[in-house]
């Protein structure tokens, strides 16, 4: 049996500050002998942005399929998120007694679970039951994240400790792009839901004559008047629904069973600097300094709102594309797949000028960029609107590594329980889409906004958060540019 060493804590020097030094010069991103543990550990960033994207569009889709509201269908980021702020802090304290290995492997284990036990919930047609399912999936998530990012950030010089954690998190937008995709090819256009809203807008021509807005409020009605005065039919339709929902989970458990047996046989190297035992009052006194420690204190804030902002921005482009524009769900996936795509573009990009520019700098002008972008939404109409929306993704590309890396700068051994803290803020990702569909369904105060629009005021506000988190951060970091000889290669 393999047995490997506890998380490793990071060195007590400022990585910010050793960037800028002469010794920086020598760093490189990654050693050799860490190649390899690299990329297994790196190809479980994917698995997190495949589950977060393949459950985004669930929002939408179980309004329809439940006949719930905006606010209870927006539950299911409730519930995916939630089991982040509900496992980040026992994960940290479970990898600091046990290893990195045990808790991949325990990560893995709760997430094909969680992905398995949607076809008991598919079989008794339970929102609840997925609710719970959701909620299993993302404790195993947050034990991998927990585990994952301390780890990357150890396999190697803490000089490029924040850069090599920006190239591993470039993976995750790749597993976002095929939840995207499935989500769109193999549940929004199967829904029967979906095909009876398409059959009854090519039937009734006034639908032609609506606004989008008006169009898919009078489509959600007849699809309640079809289930009350038809329920064996609609019972039929969304037993078929749950079961095209149902199916990608299914796989993807698959798939992490198939991972969790090749770490199970895998060595992984020792990256453990100081083997202290583990010590709950340790732990309690490294929790007190992190709480003392101004930058990770307000990074945790910072990273709440960030998650909150995306979440949203992703989950509720198919509520923009469907009631301002008209478009189908799976239509307006598509435009969520190209968001994704300029996501993925835009993180390559910044994370090389993140070798030239101050991490703090580069964040707030992204976060400036971003309430530019989500004012367009609000104040553009149509299709402008909806462009604004897609480029939000440019301006997050960075956003959670670097805040990521900037929080746990100089934290030492504390590192890897702040860790889990950053981890926790995710549950900003539960809070913020039920407050904007709470929004959409009390309504727009302002007679020029639609509801959906108005509701993007929430992301705009919290890029105005992580702007002044950037802010304070150069003011802390002092330098705006560094040494382009610091830029490490492989």
């Amino acid at each position: 049996m393999v047995d490997n060493s506890r998380p490793t804590d990071l060195s007590t020097s400022d990585l910010s500050t050793q960037e800028q030094s002469p010794e920086a010069t020598k760093a490189v991103l990654l050693e050799p002998q860490f190649v390899i543990p690299f990329l297994l550990v790196a190809s479980l960033f994917p698995l997190w942005g495949f589950a977060n994207d393949v459950t985004n569009p669930l929002v939408r889709a179980f309004k329809d399929i439940f006949l719930i509201s905006h606010t209870q269908s927006s539950l299911v980021q409730f519930a995916f998120y939630l089991g982040y702020g509900v496992m980040a802090i026992p994960a940290a304290l479970f990898i600091r007694r046990f290893s990195y290995r045990s808790g991949i492997l325990g990560g893995l284990a709760l997430y094909a679970l969680g992905a398995f036990l949607f076809i008991p919930a598919c079989l008794y047609r339970e929102f609840n039951y997925f609710l719970a399912s959701l909620l299993i999936l993302t404790c195993g998530l947050s034990l991998l994240e927990t585990t994952a990012n301390p780890y990357i950030l150890s396999m190697g010089s803490p000089e490029t400790a924040t850069r090599r954690l920006n190239f591993a998190q470039a993976f995750n937008p790749m597993g976002s792009l095929i939840g995207m995709g499935v989500a769109s090819l193999f549940i929004l256009k199967h829904l029967e839901v979906e095909k009876f809203r398409d059959t009854l807008r090519m039937e009734d021509p006034s639908f032609a004559t609506m606004l989008p807005s008006m169009a898919d409020q009078k489509l959600s009605e007849a699809l309640v008047h079809f289930a009350q005065t038809q329920p064996v039919q609609f019972e039929a339709m969304q037993r078929t629904d749950l079961i095209s929902v149902a199916i990608p989970y299914v796989v993807i458990g698959t798939v992490v069973l198939a991972l969790w047996v090749l770490f199970f046989r895998m060595r992984l190297p020792n990256t453990v600097q100081a083997d202290t035992p583990f010590s709950w009052h340790e732990c309690a006194q490294s929790y007190r300094r992190l709480i003392a420690h101004a930058p990770f204190r307000e990074g945790v804030i910072a990273q709440a709102f960030y998650v909150g902002a995306q979440i949203a921005c992703w989950t509720f482009v198919i509520h923009y594309g469907m009631s301002e524009l008209g478009l189908t769900a799976s239509q307006a996936q598509n435009y969520n797949i190209i968001a994704m795509l300029l996501f993925l573009t835009s993180r390559f990009i910044c994370t090389g000028l993140l070798a030239y520019i101050n991490s703090g700098l580069l964040l707030m002008i992204l976060s400036i960029a971003g309430v530019g972008c989500v004012l367009g939404v609000i104040f553009l109409p149509d299709w402008w609107g909806l462009y604004s929306l897609i480029s939000v993704s440019a301006c997050m590309s960075l956003m959670f590594p670097t805040i990521y890396g900037i929080a746990l700068d100089g934290l030492g051994h504390d590192a890897s329980l702040g860790s889990a803290g950053l981890i926790m803020a995710i549950v900003g990702g539960a809070l913020m889409p039920p407050a904007q569909g709470a929004l959409i369904d009390l309504g727009s105060p302002l007679v020029a906004l639609s509801d959906v629009r108005f509701s993007f005021i929430l992301p705009a506000l919290s890029f105005v958060v992580i702007a002044l988190f950037g802010y304070r951060s150069i003011r802390r970091q002092g330098a705006i540019y560094l040494p382009v000889t610091s830029s490490a290669g492989l």
